[in-house]
């Protein structure tokens, strides 16, 4: 092929603003296009964001599918009862608007791909496994799935957790498997990128063969870095939580590690997030009498988290079913030792021993075993700052937006018939291959 690879993207959800999947469609696609010729589609309630930052090489086209997305937010807003939980009910209700905007896709570039215009098509996002993709059944070129993202089961043991977090349509995820399109999109796949193993494990059987270990999380070294090597904590240790609070992620667990223990009650613990456990929280601290050890400091842009995580130690993250943990990618590129439960992203992301693992149990053994891993960090400083360096280097060597694009590129030449096998991946267990360029 004499001419770079030219790429149709679809990134409904992309958006330099929006936390979690929208911003990481954006970066990737960004990435991406620094090293192909990328055309991006996504929805025209991105335009507002998109067009304000740009998004470097790449050109983007704006769709309109508000005419079934934006009644179906309506309803789907309704019946979460906003919009923090109940993320299953948000997937499933996300079908028909995603459907649309495929078919947007179709009618608008259908004839530029029979063309030949476009050498193939990649859908970034949505990233979940339940929703298919008819583009797959529909493109005549190659077209590449993911990264894919789900398949997680929920814990046991924390029934209340997923009962407060409105997830009553679990049980029936496995419908997802009768939707329409759902056989073709991964039997026409030309490779599927799957965020972890317990999203392979989660394909059907005819994907297995083209699926790549690949997960979606990634940094941006000019927000999430260490730019100068941090000094050996000594004396007091900042630990740090950043996420929503909400059930699943067990926000109040690092308060209750504080309020049990005389040795963490003289170092400091920050709270960064919103959600509806915040009250509850404020509430937990006044009674443990800890207002000069924790700090709720409510929601925080990128850039301030940034700056937190480079003047924080610990980063503590107890949530319980975590697909990818972007934000665990962006404490370890900013050199903090990371403790997480060992189950899902955080568990592969802090193998081969970039950070503290917490096996997975019943609340009351969570938290007593979180407790005792955060005593034993705040008399260790030295092995707090091994960690943190380690991770570090993993991070910024592996997780980049550029390092990943560089990978995707490879995915792109071996769908293409440019080489000859898989390119290396992510492997199972944290296990990473060998960077490209080695």
């Amino acid at each position: 092929m004499n001419h770079p690879i030219r790429a149709l993207i679809l990134a409904d959800d992309c958006n330099p603003d929006w936390p979690s999947l929208p911003v990481v469609g954006f970066k990737a696609a960004q990435a991406i296009a620094d090293h192909a010729e990328v055309t991006v589609a996504t929805h025209v309630r991105n335009r507002p964001n998109v067009e304000r930052v740009g998004m470097g090489n790449a050109r983007v086209e704006y769709l309109d599918t508000e005419y079934v997305a934006r009644p179906l937010y309506k309803l789907n807003t309704w019946l979460r009862g906003g919009n923090q939980v109940g993320w299953t009910t948000n997937i499933a209700m996300n079908y028909p608007a995603y459907v649309a905007f495929e078919w947007e896709v179709w009618r608008r570039f259908g004839a530029d791909l029979k063309a030949g215009k476009f050498d193939l098509v990649h859908r970034l996002t949505p990233m979940s496994p339940t929703l298919p993709s008819p583009m797959a059944r529909l493109s005549p070129v190659p077209f590449v799935l993911g990264p894919l993202n789900g398949g997680l089961p929920w814990p046991e043991g924390f029934d209340a957790e997923r009962s407060r977090e409105k997830e009553w349509l679990v049980k029936l995820r496995e419908a997802y498997r009768l939707l329409p399109f759902y056989r073709s999109t991964y039997a026409r796949s030309a490779a599927v990128l799957a965020g972890f193993q317990h999203t392979i494990d989660d394909l059907p059987e005819c994907a297995k063969t083209r699926a790549l270990n690949f997960p979606e999380v990634g940094v941006d070294p000019k927000l999430f870095n260490e730019t100068a090597p941090r000094v050996v904590p000594s004396g007091k240790l900042k630990f740090l939580f950043v996420g929503r609070l909400v059930p699943y992620k067990l926000p109040t667990l690092p308060i209750e590690c504080f309020a049990k223990s005389e040795t963490l009650r003289q170092h400091e613990l920050l709270i960064v997030g919103d959600g509806p456990e915040r009250g509850a929280m404020e509430e937990r601290i006044q009674q443990a009498g800890l207002g000069d050890s924790v700090h709720m400091l409510g929601w925080k842009s990128q850039a301030e988290v940034g700056q937190l995580m480079r003047e924080c130690n610990v980063f503590v993250f107890p949530s319980i079913r975590e697909l990818g943990a972007g934000v665990v990618a962006e404490a370890m590129a900013s050199g903090l030792c990371n403790v997480a439960v060992d189950y899902g992203g955080p568990g592969d992301l802090l193998a081969e021993g970039r950070g503290v693992k917490v096996p997975l149990g019943s609340p009351n053994d969570l938290a007593q075993r979180f407790t005792s891993a955060l005593e034993k960090l705040a008399v260790d400083p030295q092995h707090v700052y091994d960690l943190g360096q380690r991770a570090r280097d993993f991070a910024l060597r592996e997780l980049t937006w550029d390092a990943k694009a560089l990978r995707t590129l490879e995915v792109y030449r071996w769908v293409l018939g440019e080489r000859p096998d898989a390119p290396p991946g992510y492997g199972p267990h944290g296990v990473i291959e060998p960077p490209l360029a080695a």
